[in-house]
Order: structure tokens, then C-alpha cells, then sequence
């Protein structure tokens, strides 16, 4: 059988650069969403920068159109094949550790920066040896469920404790609204069954996180807990001043001390890392039986190397882990099942992929109008962003455990994760483990991953 065509571009090394308009074609249902959807969650670290790092709004701004822009790289720039975002279930753990640890914005953009570069150098080493996957493997599933766990109580911690009275508690009814209908369209049962039956509710489904925050921009102001003041115009985000307070170059790297404390996290985040690219992949091999008219490189070695690069660059000019991450699986997911539709639907996953994210994302940090209509609604865009991944870390955790006692050690597990500091639960965690379940690692716990160690070992299915 003839090997499929791989859309063109420009090679250099392992990665491939596709030029919009030019490679790929513009989407108009993904542009939209990128355009909408994403505007409201890629900036959902706004409130949390400008409450906690000592940056004013634009300057926050500033910052999550770089670490938008160096997402969008990962489709245009590398070659990946996948929606990226953060590693979101990690998200929790390293706010409660920075922002618990240090007192002050400088020291705290020099502990992101630590993260950031221990990072790169982990996924870096990882993926020259090709040890990454034997790392996963080795870890047995008890700690790996409870370190998922971890971050669930961690992001549940946040939202209705440790930040309740600066987010949730200002716009109780908005947030709250917000949140239920996102878990109900997302993890409802009965919702999954109505969207089976019913082309309305699938189609709303297929928003994401749009519907809630339409919810919460009509409930919020009627209920006295959003006042919107749009400002018309362009913005250009001071970058410079944004700098002076964030960069290394500029506050200084950091201590010796912060990096070693940083690399328990590095080693917790790129557990939950890998599971994204396995999660990814095989989202990627079901489409791959719809659409044999295109081949679609796999490379865990090139996404390695992608991950390394974009968060060592981050760690340099925009210190905030863990913004770089491999997939964003709910994008992932509804961009695959419209490629999957067929080359009328979309000519090519690229196109897709290219098309929510640099011709929306960067963009929509110079649309005042934007910006300023989102600005009430970002503490409800943090809290509905923790609230999700809290309950999908939660039953995505607790499906793992396959007796009484191992579930009584992730709970140990994730409790000693999200209460003490990280090298300490992470030492809990595997005493736990080892004394109360034994070290129960699973004989293929990454199904079929094998393929994924060569680069064009999708089009040979």
C-alpha cells in the first residue's frame, strides 16, 4: 500500500514549519472557537498574576499572549499534531507551591523560572534517551493515581478555600452557574445521552466551555456581581515593562536552592504530562481509521524535544509553569472528530489546528473591546478552569485503583500532595505505596505506545 501524503512545509531538524495561508488553510468553525472560546480560558491566569505576581492588568496581558504565541508554535512552528495547551492538573500544585512558598513577586517569578528550566531539562533528557516512556511504565499505578488525585484536592483547595474570598466568593452566582452547566455538558450521563439523541444540545456540547461563560455574562449583571465597561480601540501590550518585572535577564535567576526544590513538581508534571500524549495519540490513531487520505506524524521523540524548547524560552522571557503543556484534550478532541468527517469537512488536521490557534489566540491580546468585555469574567474563567480539572482529575484518579486498599492510599497520596510541600508528598507517597499496596506497576499500562518510538510509524497501519 502506498504511504498517505503528509501535508507540506518547511523541515528543519525534526520539526516542520507551516506557514498559514500559504500550508494550511483557514477553518472557520475552529477560527471561532480559537477566537471565542479560548480567548476567556487562555487568559484565565490573568487575575492570578495580577493578585499574586504584582503585575497590572495589561502587563498580565502581556505575558498570556507569549505563552499563547508559544503554543500556537507547537502546531505551526514544530510540526505537532496535536490542540496544545497546559498541563492543566498540575496547575494547582504549583500555584500552592509558589505562591505559598515565597512572599514576593520577584522571588516567585524566579521560582516559576526554576520550574520552567528543570522542566526543559527533564523533558530535554528524556527524550534524547528515550526514557520517558520506561520512567511511566516503572511507576506503579497507586502513586500514579494518587499524584492525579493530588492535584484534584489541590484545585478544589483553591477554588473554595485558599482563594474563595478573591474569586469565588465576589461572584458566587456567576461562578456557580458557570461551573454547572460546563460539568453537566461535560461529565453529565444523562447529558452524554440527550447529546446522542438530540443535534441541539451535541452542538452546545461541542462549544466546550463557551456556554458557561455566555451564562455567566448575562447572569452576572443582573445579579449585581459583573459590570462590564468595554473600551473600544487597540491595545498594545507593554511587552517591555512586562519584562522588567518577570525575566531573569532582569530580577535575577534563581537560587540554587529553589531549583533543586523544584524538580519533585518537574518529575509530578511530567507524569500527568505523558498521560496527555498517550491520551492525544490514541484520540489520533481513531481518526486515523476515518481519514486514510492523510498521514499524520506521531513523534513522541520531536514533542519531547518541542516541549523542551517552548518552556525553556518561557522560562527566559515569561516565567509562568505550567502554560506549556502537550494537549489540550477537549480541543484536541472536537478538532479531531471534524477532521475525521472527512476533506470537505477539513482538508487537513493542520488546517484545524493552525486555524484555532494562531488565527485566533494571538490576536485577541490587541482587541481592547475584547479584553475589557472578558476582564469582569476572568476570576469565573480561573474558578471554572480549577473546578473542571478538579473533577476530572478526581474520577480519572479514582477509576485507577482496582482494590480497598489502593484507593486508601491515593487518598493518603493525594491529601499529602495538596497539604504538604512537594517533596514531601511525594516521599509519602511512595512509603505509602510501597507499604500498603507494594510496587503494583501495571504489565502495559500504555497501550499500544510502542509505535509512537518511530516517527513514521503511523502511516505503515
Amino acid at each position: 500500500m502506498s504511504e498517505r501524503p503528509e501535508l507540506p512545509g518547511w523541515r528543519w531538524g525534526p520539526f516542520t514549519f507551516r506557514l498559514p495561508f500559504y500550508h494550511t488553510r483557514l477553518c472557520w468553525p475552529e477560527f471561532l472557537q480559537g477566537l471565542f472560546v479560548s480567548a476567556a480560558t487562555g487568559m484565565a491566569l490573568i487575575p492570578v498574576m495580577t493578585a499574586f505576581f504584582g503585575l497590572s492588568f495589561e502587563e498580565a496581558v502581556a505575558l498570556s499572549m507569549i505563552h499563547a504565541s508559544l503554543i500556537a508554535s507547537a502546531v505551526i512552528v514544530f510540526g505537532e499534531p496535536y490542540a496544545g495547551g497546559w498541563i492543566t492538573p498540575a496547575l494547582p500544585l504549583i500555584l500552592a507551591f509558589v505562591i505559598g512558598g515565597y512572599e514576593d513577586p520577584v522571588s516567585r517569578f524566579q521560582a516559576m523560572t526554576a520550574l520552567s528550566l528543570v522542566f526543559a531539562g527533564l523533558v530535554l533528557f528524556l527524550g534524547i534517551t528515550g526514557l520517558g516512556r520506561r520512567f511511566v511504565v516503572w511507576l506503579p499505578d497507586t502513586l500514579k493515581a494518587g499524584i492525579i488525585l493530588g492535584a484534584a484536592i489541590a484545585a478544589l483547595k483553591r477554588v473554595f478555600v485558599d482563594d474563595a474570598e478573591r474569586f469565588l466568593l465576589e461572584q458566587p452566582i456567576a461562578t456557580g452557574l458557570a461551573c454547572a452547566i460546563c460539568l453537566i455538558f461535560t461529565f453529565s450521563v444523562p447529558m452524554q445521552k440527550l447529546k446522542e439523541r438530540n443535534r441541539f444540545f451535541f452542538m452546545l456540547g461541542a462549544l466546550g466551555l463557551l456556554p458557561g461563560f455566555l451564562v455567566a455574562a448575562v447572569v452576572g449583571p443582573l445579579a449585581g456581581e459583573v459590570s462590564f465597561d468595554i473600551q473600544w480601540g487597540i491595545l498594545v501590550p507593554p511587552l517591555g515593562d512586562a519584562l522588567a518585572k518577570v525575566s531573569p535577564l532582569m530580577i535575577g535567576w534563581p537560587s540554587q536552592e529553589m531549583i533543586i526544590q523544584s524538580v519533585p513538581l518537574a518529575l509530578i508534571a511530567y507524569i500527568i504530562l505523558f498521560g496527555d500524549l498517550v491520551t492525544g495519540n490514541e484520540v489520533l490513531r481513531d481518526g486515523l481509521h476515518a481519514r486514510k487520505d492523510e498521514h499524520v506524524d506521531i513523534n513522541l521523540n520531536r514533542s519531547h524535544f518541542s516541549l523542551a524548547i517552548r518552556n525553556a524560552i518561557m522560562a527566559i522571557v515569561a516565567p509562568f509553569f505550567p502554560t506549556q503543556g502537550a494537549v489540550w484534550t477537549g480541543v484536541h478532541v472536537i478538532v479531531v472528530q471534524r477532521w475525521k468527517q472527512g476533506p470537505k469537512a477539513m482538508g487537513s488536521l493542520h488546517s484545524g489546528l493552525a486555524s484555532y490557534y494562531l488565527m485566533g489566540l494571538p490576536f485577541i491580546f490587541f482587541l481592547l473591546p475584547l479584553l475589557t468585555g472578558l476582564k469582569p469574567l476572568l476570576g469565573v474563567a480561573l474558578s471554572l478552569t480549577l473546578v473542571l480539572t478538579g473533577f476530572a482529575c478526581a474520577y480519572i484518579a479514582m477509576a485507577i485503583p482496582r482494590d480497598n486498599a489502593s484507593r486508601g492510599t491515593v487518598v493518603l497520596i493525594g491529601a499529602a500532595l495538596a497539604f504538604f510541600e512537594p517533596w514531601i508528598g511525594l516521599l509519602i507517597g511512595v512509603l505509602a505505596t510501597i507499604a500498603l499496596v507494594g510496587w503494583d506497576r501495571s504489565p502495559d499500562p500504555i497501550p499500544h505506545d510502542e509505535r509512537d518510538e518511530e516517527p513514521v510509524a503511523v502511516s505503515q497501519n
